[in-house]
């Protein structure tokens, strides 16, 4: 086999072919690097409107340049070149254009409450769903005990079973930890949640039905154990204890059903829009939504693990709870902060 000759007219011949190519661009590549340069250090004010206007046409001439370079195997010098301006420019143009504080104080500060706002009627939905759910719960164990154990399950029941003494149901609302097991079961009941959460927002492309089925099932849950309390007199006692962390739990998982369905609703009716446009648009808005539904996650956590073990009265457990859930309510649907949700800003590379 003969190995291919390479002559001194064909390198001087692709020289010249490189320098030609160079020369013919060379003016628009030296004025994005430019424009990048002062970007990169700040200099917005000594960048003109003509330049920022011609920002993302040059940058697509530039990866048109580099496209070309690499097919024709240009000088390595060139392509390294072309390969570090287009990856500086791809930043400058498609970059983020706020930090993440500013992001985090946009949300905070009126974007998340937007766009919970935005899905009220799933929000409403949501909630008549889970209302009915405690209800189905309750109802089911009250006719036939059995359904309590297919609705908990003996694991997470513990010793909150239907015939259980007083005595032994106050004990795992009031009684120590290390005895009853309540931190295990408060542990179980808040992955259970978590995994709700994610769930019913993850499931709504399926017209919203498993996220509802979900909530249903999550409720029913809630509602069976209420009724095995509720047989020994201790409702209130049950609902002071769910409320330290429920409140915010509960609202969490109704935002995330909401969400699920939100897109589920713009899958089944896009109305005058493509379907791909109209999930496209509502995903994003349930994306915002489940940002914050992490956070009331994270903050239930720390209400179960901490503030439930250190108020071991009612009063004091519904006081934690009815705070959190006035706290809540006033920022979703009182508080109007900024007036809508400030993502993260992309410059168009179309302008």
């Amino acid at each position: 086999m003969n190995a291919a000759v390479v002559t001194p007219s064909a390198i001087e011949t692709a020289a010249l072919r490189s320098d030609r190519f160079r020369l013919e661009r060379e003016e628009d590549w030296k004025r994005l690097e430019t424009i990048v340069t002062r970007m990169e250090k700040g200099r917005l004010r000594g960048i003109s409107d003509e330049d920022l206007l011609a920002l993302p046409g040059l940058y697509r001439t530039v990866a048109s340049s580099l496209s070309i370079a690499r097919e024709t195997s240009l000088d390595a010098a060139t392509l390294a070149y072309l390969e570090a301006l287009v990856q500086r420019a791809w930043f400058v143009v498609y970059g983020p254009r706020s930090s993440l504080w500013e992001w985090l104080r946009g949300f905070l500060g009126g974007g998340w409450s937007a766009a919970v706002r935005a899905i009220w009627l799933d929000v409403l939905i949501a909630l008549a769903v889970m209302t009915a759910g405690a209800v189905v719960g309750w109802l089911l164990v009250s006719h036939d005990p059995e359904w309590y154990f297919a609705l908990v399950g003996k694991e997470m029941a513990g010793d909150r079973v239907p015939g259980a003494s007083a005595k032994a149901l106050h004990d795992t609302l009031f009684g120590a930890p290390e005895k009853d097991g309540l931190s295990i079961f408060a542990a179980q009941l808040f992955s259970n949640n978590a995994q709700v959460s994610i769930l019913a927002f993850a499931l709504g492309f399926a017209f919203g039905v498993p996220s509802l089925l979900l909530l249903v099932h999550n409720l029913a849950v809630l509602g069976a154990m209420a009724w095995v309390y509720h047989q020994v007199g201790l409702t209130l006692d049950f609902a002071g204890w769910i409320a330290v962390h429920g409140t915010t739990e509960l609202f969490a998982i109704l935002l995330a059903g909401a969400a699920g369905l939100h897109i589920g609703r713009a899958v089944a009716f896009p109305g005058n829009r493509p379907v791909l446009q109209a999930t496209a648009e509502a995903g994003r808005r349930a994306a915002l939504v489940m940002t914050g539904v992490v956070l009331m996650l994270v903050v239930a956590a720390l209400l179960e693990g901490f503030a439930r073990q250190l108020v071991n009265e009612t009063f004091g457990r519904f006081a934690i709870g009815g705070f959190m859930l006035l706290l809540w309510s006033t920022y979703f649907f009182a508080f109007r902060g900024n007036a809508g949700p400030r993502p993260v800003k992309h410059r168009d590379a179309s302008a």
